[in-house]
C-alpha cells in the first residue's frame, strides 16, 4: 500500500470517528463543562489525572487553563497529579501503583472541585480508584475514555 492510500484512509476513519463522536458527547460534555465553571466561580480547582499518554493529556489541559488557551485572561485553578514524581513514586512504593492519584485527592481535593480522570481503556485501576475516592469526598467526579467507556461508564 502507499502511504498517500494509508494517509487518505486514516483521515477518513479519523473524521467518521469524531462526526460519531460529537452527537454522543456533547450533552454529558457539557454538563462536565458546566461543573468546571461552577467550581472555579465558586474557588474550587480542577485535577486532572491518567497514566502514560493521558497523563500528558492531564498535563496539557491544566497548563491551558493555569496559563492560557486562546486569549489572555485570568489563571484558572487547575493541577496535573501527574507531575510530582516524589509523590508518585513514593505512593507507588509505600501503597500502591493504584493509589497514587486517589491519595493525592485526599490530600489536594475539596467539596465542590472536580476531580477528572483520563484513560483510553476505562479500565485503569488508580483512575478509577481515584474517581470513587473524589465522589466520596464531594468532588464532582468525571471520566474521559474511549472505546466503550470501560468500568468507567
Amino acid at each position: 500500500m502507499d502511504f498517500a492510500a494509508f494517509l487518505d484512509r486514516q483521515i477518513a476513519e479519523h473524521a467518521e470517528t469524531v462526526a460519531r463522536t460529537g452527537a454522543a458527547v456533547r450533552e454529558p460534555f457539557q454538563r462536565l463543562v458546566e461543573a468546571c465553571l461552577a467550581s472555579l466561580a465558586g474557588g474550587g480547582k480542577i485535577l486532572f489525572f491518567g497514566n502514560g499518554g493521558s497523563a500528558a493529556d492531564a498535563q496539557h489541559l491544566a497548563a491551558e487553563l493555569v496559563v492560557r488557551y486562546r486569549y489572555n485572561r485570568k489563571a484558572l485553578a487547575a493541577v496535573a497529579l501527574t507531575t510530582d514524581t516524589s509523590t508518585l513514586t513514593a505512593c507507588a512504593n509505600d501503597f500502591s501503583f493504584e493509589e497514587i492519584y486517589s491519595r493525592q485527592i485526599e490530600a489536594l481535593g475539596r467539596p465542590g472541585d472536580v476531580a477528572i480522570g483520563i484513560t483510553t481503556s476505562g479500565n485503569s485501576p488508580n483512575v478509577l480508584t481515584a474517581l470513587a475516592v473524589a465522589r466520596d469526598m464531594g468532588l464532582v467526579a468525571a471520566g474521559l475514555s474511549g472505546r466503550d467507556g470501560g468500568k468507567m461508564v
